[in-house]
């Protein structure tokens, strides 16, 4: 817990009101302390005003104090226990007997009442401190973006860890954000006057005076703050050589090549921590009338604390004005940064410092990264928006992670803005970048990746793969448009695929805006087979409604056929919206007559009979799909077999669906037949995913039928088949079929597993059978027997 209580009044006054507090007694914190309770009443009345630090810590632990409040109740303990002055000689560095420390010009500023969080942070530095080896004194480096307190937090623990360090605390602002930051040299002369060095007596190289530092340092407990260091040179002559003390060093930087340094990378606040700081700002009273409001007003600025304690600062000078009120204003974004000022606090300010630091290419990748879509952006991006060479916009990238400016991801190469900093460039490029220069940098940007998109997920078109049957189009990595960094297989390109979507998707919007329609039907075209693997992925409706309206402006009446199918399939299968389904479907089926092709009529009548089916009309559905067979089946041509597969497999399924399972598993079987003998002009692995869809019908069947051990290996094919293919979408729900049938085995450790892992899989992946999956795993309380 905080202590909450005021730093005035000696330490028996501070430990009764910790005690009385806490709701204790004077026996119940002796006992749980440790020490007698006579010897802690003579500590509250102040007969003993200076207990050992031991004695301070048991009682700490004992009242449940977090880090800050252990070391308030230190400091104050400390200030009780007797010293020998100067004069009187020197002890023991940190003994009673240890001298006095002199006052000097470089003091601690001031800490903040108000500081908040940071708890675990500040236990590591106390713990630093607790384990000091004289032979390598610690530094500590404290960076993070602008805005996260870092210079407060160094502070705060500065104060906490006084108590430890009885021969001094120096604080230095090394001004490493100026144009000339502060000389080693410098700072080692007033390090070094600080220390009783008369100015006479100053060497007058960096070297000597960097020496003589280290020198004074050697058998003294000091603590040193350096704050706001620009670079590891400006640092390096500054730390102690040998000794125990202690360096705390802020930067914006991360002083990567800073040796044996302990680094703490402040965070933002989670947003309890942004409500507490608001709360000790203007009160809990005014928090508690507006919960909302407070959390809201948390969120708007990011969790970043320099933008929550300006609001708070802002709220506390206007005493009558409500938080929601701020929200509003904070809430229109092209303000946000003005709204974020109070008097000589401004986080656009703290931004700027950061940003005339950066070189001009740097300040150009940062502004241009704020036209990049969606959460995050690779490399790639941002060269495409700077016009950079790729390996440059890398490093710039780099660059900015180290000045605080972008947030790295743990994982893969990219990158993403904190809110406000995306603010703060899409200023910078109003203000730094012509209209012109942005829409050129945007098209450039759009037409590479809608090139790079329709490579890609050309790969999952067999037709048209490299490795596959040769067709008009030429292979995938020749319409790349970088081919030598093009997704070399189908996990790249999927990989591609997926941390790329938000910028593909977007820049298909402006090309359909721009009037570039063929490039939106060929893009969506080419993404038809890597939908397939993607069921999951909601933004299939639009990518397929843009290329149907695309297909109207150019004209163009069989693309609309197709791309109506495809979009009627994204609402039956991504969207769930079967009414929207079967309407799409209808109006395929329509524009496909009107244009005699008869595949993609029958693809129309297999689409709406799917919607029919989960509308609950499974007549209707199953008379769809055996016209759509009939027809399918006199069309020549792989494209037509291929669709006959399909339909025939959703026919087997409804007429088990419909209690007709004998029928259904020989029309499945037939199904296997055709995918073991091939189809003709299609590749062997198109045609293995067909049996392998077939071979889950055919399990289902089985278990339709209760034959329960004949339906496991068929479901096991079916899953292995789509977990290699990495396919989710279809291997999760096969997963869930199989736990089934093991549970109607007696496997029941089996089958919670499998079904517990389908369960997982189909909530992330918002499949409507995660339901079933729940209803499955409470069967398994209840083991059922072989059927």
């Amino acid at each position: 817990m905080s202590t909450g209580i005021s730093a005035t009044g000696g330490f028996g006054e501070r430990l009764r009101a910790l005690r009385t507090g806490a709701g204790l007694s004077q026996e119940e914190l002796a006992q749980a302390a440790g020490v007698s309770v006579r010897a802690l009443s003579d500590l509250e009345r102040g007969r003993t005003r200076g207990p050992q630090r031991r004695t301070v810590e048991a009682l700490a632990d004992a009242l449940r104090l977090d880090a800050a409040g252990a070391g308030e109740l230190e400091r104050a303990a400390s200030l009780g226990r007797p010293r020998r002055t100067a004069a009187s000689g020197t002890g023991p560095a940190g003994t009673p007997g240890a001298a006095q420390a002199l006052p000097h010009t470089l003091a601690l500023p001031r800490d903040l009442r108000d500081f908040t969080a940071r708890g675990p942070a500040l236990d590591r530095l106390l713990a630093l401190a607790d384990g000091i080896d004289p032979a390598r004194p610690p530094v500590a480096v404290v960076c993070g973006q602008p805005g996260l307190g870092k210079t407060a937090f160094a502070v705060h623990a500065a104060h906490a860890l006084t108590p430890s360090f009885p021969d001094g605390q120096f604080a230095v602002d090394l001004r490493g954000m100026d144009a000339r930051p502060t000389l080693p040299h410098d700072a080692l002369a007033r390090l070094l006057r600080a220390l009783g060095v008369a100015g006479g007596a100053l060497p007058a190289t960096t070297d000597d005076r960097g020496g003589l530092f280290r020198s004074l340092l050697r058998d003294r407990r000091v603590l040193l703050l350096l704050d706001n260091a620009a670079d590891e040179e400006q640092v390096r002559p500054l730390l102690p050589g040998h000794g125990p003390s202690l360096t705390l060093v802020t930067s914006r930087h991360s002083l990567a090549g800073l040796e044996g340094a302990h680094r703490t990378a402040l965070a933002l606040l989670r947003r309890e921590e942004s409500v507490e700081l608001l709360t000790r700002i203007i009160g809990p009273e005014r928090v508690g009338r507006e919960s909302q409001a407070a959390r809201d007003l948390a969120e708007l600025c990011g969790h970043l604390p320099l933008a929550v304690r300006i609001a708070g600062q802002r709220l506390a000078s206007r005493a009558g004005e409500r938080i929601a009120k701020l929200v509003t204003q904070l809430a229109a974004q092209g303000r946000r940064l003005d709204t974020l000022e109070a008097g000589s606090l401004q986080v656009r300010a703290a931004f700027a410092l950061s940003y005339r630091q950066l070189d001009p290419r740097a300040r150009t990748v940062f502004r241009r990264a704020a036209l990049a879509d969606g959460p995050d952006f690779g490399p790639e991006t941002v060269a495409l928006l700077a016009d950079v060479p790729l390996r440059q916009a890398a490093r710039c990238a780099q660059d900015l992670t180290e000045a605080g400016l972008l947030q790295p991801d743990p994982a893969a190469d990219r990158y993403r803005f904190h809110d406000l900093l995306a603010l703060f460039a899409t200023e910078q490029l109003a203000e730094d970048d012509e209209p012109a220069q942005l829409t050129a940098a945007r098209e450039r940007a759009d037409l590479w990746v809608l090139r790079r998109a329709t490579a890609a997920a050309r790969l999952f078109d067999t037709d048209r793969r490299p490795d596959g049957p040769a067709t008009t189009g030429g292979p995938a990595h020749g319409d790349d448009p970088d081919p030598a960094t093009a997704p070399a297989d189908l996990e790249q390109a999927h990989a591609w695929l997926e941390s790329e979507r938000a910028q593909w998707l977007a820049a298909l919007r402006r090309a359909q805006a721009a009037g570039r329609h063929r490039q939106v039907v060929d893009t969506a075209e080419a993404m038809h087979w890597f939908s397939d693997r993607t069921v999951h992925w909601e933004l299939w409706t639009e990518v397929f409604r843009r290329a149907v309206d695309s297909a109207r402006a150019l004209g163009s009446r069989r693309d609309e056929a197709v791309h109506l199918n495809y979009l009627a399939w994204a609402y039956n299968l991504c969207r769930y919206d079967h009414t929207a389904a079967l309407a799409t479907a209808e109006a395929a089926l329509a524009v496909a007559r009107e244009v005699d092709d008869q595949v993609q009529v029958g693809w129309a009548l297999g689409y709406a009979a799917g919607a029919l089916h989960r509308l609950g009309r499974t007549d209707e559905s199953i008379a769809r799909l055996r016209q759509a067979a009939d027809l399918l089946g006199r069309q020549p041509g792989a494209a037509g077999s291929l669709a006959e597969l399909t339909i025939l497999n959703m026919l087997g399924q409804f007429l088990r669906q419909a209690g007709r399972a004998v029928e259904a598993l020989t029309i499945h079987r037939r199904s296997e037949e055709v995918c073991l003998a091939g189809v003709p002009g299609q590749s062997r692995e198109l045609v293995d995913l067909y049996l392998a869809v077939t071979r889950q019908h055919i399990g289902n069947d089985l278990a339709a039928l209760r034959r329960w051990d004949e339906a496991e290996v068929p479901l096991r094919y079916a899953v292995t088949y789509f977990e290699a293919a990495r396919m989710p979408a279809w291997s999760e729900p096969a997963r869930l079929d199989l736990g089934i049938v093991l549970r109607h085995l007696a496997r029941h450790g089996e089958a919670r597993d499998t079904v517990s892992e389908a369960h997982d899989a189909l909530v992330r992946l918002n499949n409507p059978r995660r339901h079933e999956a729940a209803e499955e795993l409470g069967r398994l309380d209840e083991p059922v027997g072989r059927g």
